[in-house]
């Protein structure tokens, strides 16, 4: 999808008019509550009026939120506003992740019944909605989380609190606005999705702590999640990644180049799924880099250069500094002072395993290359550097004994194989879509049966007709 920048202006002027309207108080609140507990009550309230709800009620609510983020107006406002807001990622990349989340996250078809008859009678087991669920939104994925989040959350007949990072306080507002005014239109109980407008720390911990809020669910960096999971509730966490990407010999070098580049810089590395290291059989190493810079990749080579770019964008070589997670290559590159060409998608640099490029996830289009000799020591690398999270790892590979040692070994919850990491969550692979990829607690991609206890209903001495 395209857009021109004078018809993106007239959208941008049309919709904040209406923001500032509610915001002078024309409309009802729309799910926005000024306290954490009134937003929590109101959900609760509301929760217990969608138990009497039917599933094509859901069904119908879940394509109402589809709608709205799905529209192009829409669409281009929050894909835009989040860039404006936060400052991360782009514009182009963020209407893809927006429509992603719409349309390829599950609805109520995840939610199967498994069903067991005989002599002693009939007993099923279904989903059932856990009750208030508390959603952590992230800043870097923040209209995203919340799409796929409510529609996941509401088709398991859930209602859903959201906390956002107060860096994306304002798209995340708007966002939670429309949704509930599409529900209100498809005839939902008011409430359904819930914020309170001032998201901070002390809100979140308001949320976690209030005995209504049955479920909580983290998307965000290793505190977060560390502090979601010690809460005493049922929690999921959707934590950090630093994934590997390793390339042998036998890979088809040049398409292996640009899936990495494509991968890489998509969103200027904002997922968490996004390749953050290479590791490349030597033999192969030279072909790689030369068809790397074909797709747009930019090669620093000083070593003194490379040092320089550490110290801007890192804290102490330990965290990414904040205000480069997200930017472009070209920004990056201009603030160390280095020139580079206007088309620069991604840096690239040589480096040691030990060098903080490849230890510390960035989420920025910075890809440190590692040279080894052989493809068994790529993959203990690769489990080394990924840091036990379990998250996302990447293969280029046609060897079938390499492809299945790496996925046995490095154990995460998305593996690509041959292919750019956002095929791991169904662009141009197969599987729904997530923005809430749970490796911490083990719920993997997550979807409405992940916001659902199994329960058992059972029958006794009867419905058996075989």
């Amino acid at each position: 999808m395209n857009i021109d920048a004078a018809l993106l202006e007239g959208i941008v002027k049309k919709v904040m008019s209406r923001i500032d309207a509610e915001a002078d108080g024309a409309f009802d609140s729309l799910g926005i509550f000024e306290k954490m507990d009134d937003a929590i009550e109101a959900a609760a309230a509301a929760q217990r009026k969608y138990l009497d709800r039917s599933m094509a009620d859901r069904a119908r609510f879940v394509e109402a939120i589809r709608a709205v983020a799905t529209n192009e107006e829409n669409l281009a406002f929050m894909s835009k506003s989040t860039v404006d807001e936060t400052g991360m990622g782009n514009y182009e990349h963020k209407l893809i992740k927006n429509r992603l989340a719409a349309e390829k996250s599950p609805g109520i078809e995840d939610l199967t019944t498994d069903a067991l008859s005989g002599d002693d009678g009939l007993t099923i087991v279904e989903y059932s909605p856990f009750g208030v669920i508390g959603a952590i939104t992230p800043t870097t994925n923040p209209t995203e989380t919340i799409i796929c989040n409510s529609i996941g959350m509401l088709a398991a007949g859930n209602t859903v609190v959201f906390s956002p990072h107060p860096r994306a306080k304002k798209v995340s507002i708007w966002l939670v606005r429309e949704l509930n005014r599409a529900l209100a239109a498809a005839g939902a109980p008011e409430n359904l999705i819930v914020t309170v407008s001032e998201p901070s720390i002390e809100n979140t911990n308001i949320m976690m702590a209030h005995p209504k809020v049955r479920m909580l669910v983290a998307t965000g960096g290793p505190a977060i999640v560390k502090t979601v999971l010690s809460s005493g509730k049922k929690a999921i966490g959707a934590g950090a990644g630093n994934p590997p990407v390793v390339v042998d010999e036998s890979a088809n070098i040049e398409k292996a180049a640009k899936d990495i580049i494509d991968g890489c810089s998509f969103d200027n590395n904002l997922p968490c799924i996004a390749e953050k290291e290479v590791i490349v059989v030597d033999s192969a190493a030279d072909y790689l880099i030369f068809n790397m810079k074909k797709q747009g990749a930019f090669e620093v080579k000083e070593p003194e250069a490379i040092e320089r770019l550490a110290a801007l964008v890192t804290k102490d070589g330990k965290s990414p500094r904040t205000e480069f997670v997200g930017k472009s290559a070209k920004y990056i590159l201009e603030k160390a002072g280095i020139a580079a060409p206007d088309d620069t998608r991604v840096i690239i640099m040589e480096t040691k395993e030990e060098h903080p490029f490849v230890q510390v996830e960035l989420m920025m289009p910075i890809l440190p290359i590692v040279r080894v000799d052989n493809v068994n020591e790529a993959i203990d690398m690769a489990v080394r550097v990924e840091h036990g999270n379990r998250h996302t790892a990447m293969i280029h590979s046609r060897n079938v004994d390499s492809l299945t040692k790496m996925a046995k070994l490095i154990q995460t919850t998305i593996f690509v194989k041959n292919g750019p990491s956002y095929a791991g969550i169904g662009v141009g692979g197969m599987g729904h879509t997530t923005f809430t990829i749970a490796g911490p607690t083990g719920e993997g991609l997550t979807s409405a049966k992940t916001f659902a206890r199994r329960r058992r209903c059972v029958l006794v001495g009867g419905m058996d007709i075989r």
